[in-house]
């Protein structure tokens, strides 16, 4: 059984990922038909996912902007799928840095996904903070993908109300030429988009 859901967890990962790296840049927007012909469209003409979707205004996808996390949601094949993200971006060379999603679930532990950049000592893992808190736990890499390194996360409601009240996450790493690195990532909206996620979810 352990195996089986450590199977299940590495699949969820990798799903995970791919849309952190898909999410790019997009906010404050509601998927909509596009627009009004002269003629009426037969309803038959729409997929049944739109109108049977729970989402606002029967909406097959939903993505907003809340301070600097983005909510998306989509539902697809009579299921919902929906995360809070963020991703930290360099500045000189627009190479993503860090990328985070949270997918809160009703009755569940919340889990995430941290994706990092190559060129870390993986066996060093990585630990997180809020703000100039304790490190909590070493974070150790599940795997390595195309878009990078991956650490699958599970929060518990302190740590959640942690990022809540905080300013900024810190994940220290440590280079393959030994250095230390930080990474940081900012909470500000961060309240906003977990609760938001989290009724979208239900």
């Amino acid at each position: 059984m352990k195996n089986a859901n450590a199977i299940v967890r590495s699949v969820r990962a990798v799903r995970v990922v791919r849309n952190v790296v898909a999410a790019l840049g997009l906010c404050c927007v509601v998927v909509a038909s596009a627009a009004a012909q002269a003629k009426p469209t037969p309803a038959s003409a729409f997929p049944p996912a739109a109108k049977d979707s729970p989402l606002p205004g029967g909406a097959s996808s939903l993505e907003e902007a809340h301070g600097d996390w983005r909510v998306a949601c989509a539902h697809q094949e009579n299921q919902k799928h929906c995360t809070l993200s963020q991703q930290i971006m360099d500045p000189a060379s627009r190479q993503r840095l860090l990328g985070i999603e949270i997918a809160p679930q009703t009755g569940k532990p919340t889990e995430g996904t941290l994706v990092f950049p190559f060129g870390l000592a993986l066996d060093k893992g990585v630990t997180m903070q809020v703000d100039d808190g304790a490190p909590g736990p070493t974070l150790r890499f599940r795997t390595c993908l195309p878009a990078g390194c991956v650490i699958v996360l599970t929060l518990d409601s302190a740590t959640v109300t942690s990022f809540k009240s905080g300013r900024a996450l810190v994940f220290k790493a440590v280079g393959d030429n030994a250095q230390n690195l930080a990474f940081s990532a900012s909470l500000k909206g961060f309240a906003g988009a977990y609760d938001r996620t989290a009724d979208l979810s239900r």
